[in-house]
């Protein structure tokens, strides 16, 4: 899809979501939940929905960062239990096969949580208030974490009668450490921002809820004017390298720069630095 094309459906709004370009001299965008009422918890739309505008958001040069907040009160309270009730197949009266679906019904709802992680855009999430089951899931998968010394984080799903399954058990034990995870995810305690950023869940604190808003859209502006290429490609290299021997990890960043390498980022860079002034990329990914 031509960016025009990916603008325009944009435009065309989303029911649990909101998406804005604050500044259009500027590649930030942000990404609102947008259901203050039901304190943004995820309904079946908004699996459907949130990897639609990273979609669309990544077929847009001008986007380089994204922002992801939420309105109201709070950032997220998890899954709506309707749409947990809804996942849960009643029909056929055969067990497999009943298993099988719910599987499948599973799948894409992770999909929906890793779909943060495939846009090549860096995410950067803010949060407010309460963070709670899902909205765990949700965090886990952007880049940065930011939030207000107000904000609380609370892997839920034990209290709820299940294992949390839309990545909070996979991702958070690379982000916090395997002894902090599990002590998180089994007694489904609240961490708060002090003890969150300690952990290394949260990158940045910041003093409220308006210095949080504006904290986070400074870091993405800043990345903003970075170059594109050596921001996709360093987020790319670190979600690989992850799941990778060091070794692995090398070989794999080297066959990337084998051809980023040639961008023309590198030769502004090196040109910039020469003449001691701040240097202006063009690539457009």
């Amino acid at each position: 899809m031509d960016p025009a094309q990916a603008e325009a459906e944009l435009a065309k709004g989303f029911s649990t979501i909101e998406v804005i370009r604050p500044d259009r001299s500027e590649g930030v965008y942000q990404v609102w939940l947008n259901r203050p009422s039901r304190r943004n918890a995820l309904s079946l739309d908004f699996f459907s929905e949130l990897p639609r505008a990273l979609s669309l958001l990544d077929c847009i040069p001008s986007a380089r960062v994204i922002v992801l907040s939420g309105r109201g009160p709070h950032f997220c309270s998890g899954i709506e239990v309707s749409a947990l009730v809804a996942t849960v197949p009643s029909e056929p009266a055969d067990v497999a096969t009943r298993s099988e679906s719910l599987r499948r019904k599973i799948l894409v709802l992770q999909d929906s949580i890793s779909a943060v992680e495939k846009c090549r855009k860096p995410v950067i999430v803010a949060v407010h208030g309460a963070c709670v089951g899902g909205g765990v899931d949700l965090i886990a998968a952007c880049d940065i974490r930011c939030c207000e010394q107000g904000a609380f984080f609370q892997v839920k799903e034990v209290d709820l009668g299940l294992a949390a399954d839309l990545g909070t058990l996979q991702r958070l034990p690379a982000i916090v450490g395997f002894g902090n995870a599990i002590e998180l995810a089994l007694t489904a305690r609240r961490l708060y921002a002090a003890e969150a950023k300690q952990m290394g869940l949260i990158s940045r604190v910041f003093s409220s809820p308006e210095d949080l808003e504006k904290g986070a859209l400074q870091i993405a502006r800043d990345l903003a004017e970075k170059s594109a290429v050596a921001i996709m490609g360093t987020k790319a290299a670190m979600l690989k390298s992850r799941d990778l021997t060091v070794q692995q990890g090398l070989e794999h960043i080297a066959t990337w720069n084998s051809a980023m390498l040639m961008s023309s980022d590198l030769e502004e860079a090196v040109k910039a630095s020469l003449e001691k002034r701040k240097p202006v990329f063009f690539s457009k990914l």
